[in-house]
């Protein structure tokens, strides 16, 4: 089966794309465009990978017993790790800062160049749980997750641009995990 060795190098190609932006981020001579493009290449690379894993995992026969487990856990490292980029491009679509120190365009009243804090730890465990809650055939858990993450942040929403960056960011990296635990099935079933 094709679909589980894409997954799993989906996971090592975010990962060093990971690397590659944290490099960019901390190098002063760097632009936000070059780690804007950082991101576009990784989560090209990603999507395709993670099509032909769908792809793959549709034509094939479905794994069974320890396999399907372990697939199943490979599936939710995928969607945990392989959503931070795309989320981050959606972001900047919307017009929302991307990069902790935004160099290119600071503000005067967003020092920290972005309203909710934590938000890229937030994403990966939001997509796990959401990856995890659809592969164990609960998808009302979804709707607990967002309703604790709602509820969490609901005093911070208050802020400039905060609004947008939770509702883009969320619907973003849940469609996301949604997308992922989909190839999960097709393993499976």
């Amino acid at each position: 089966m094709i679909a589980v060795p894409l997954l799993a190098f989906a996971v090592i190609v975010s990962i060093a794309g990971s690397v590659v932006r944290s490099r960019l981020v901390d190098d002063p001579d760097a632009t936000d465009r070059q780690v804007l493009v950082a991101d576009g290449v990784t989560a090209v690379v990603v999507t395709v990978l993670l099509a032909v894993a769908a792809v793959g995992a549709w034509t094939a026969d479905p794994v069974t017993g320890g396999a399907s487990v372990a697939a199943a856990v490979l599936t939710v490292v995928t969607a945990a790790t392989t959503g931070s980029n795309v989320v981050r491009l959606v972001l900047a679509a919307g017009g929302i800062p991307t990069r902790a120190d935004n160099h290119d365009d600071p503000s005067d009243d967003e020092p920290d160049g972005t309203p909710l804090r934590g938000g890229r730890i937030i994403g990966v465990l939001e997509r796990a749980s959401v990856a995890a809650c659809l592969l164990l055939s609960w998808p009302a858990g979804l709707a607990v997750i967002l309703a604790v993450k709602s509820l969490a942040r609901f005093s911070e929403l208050r802020a400039p641009r905060a609004s947008e960056q939770f509702i883009l960011g969320t619907f973003a990296s849940v469609m996301w995990a949604c997308g992922v635990a989909g190839i999960g099935w097709l393993i499976a079933l």
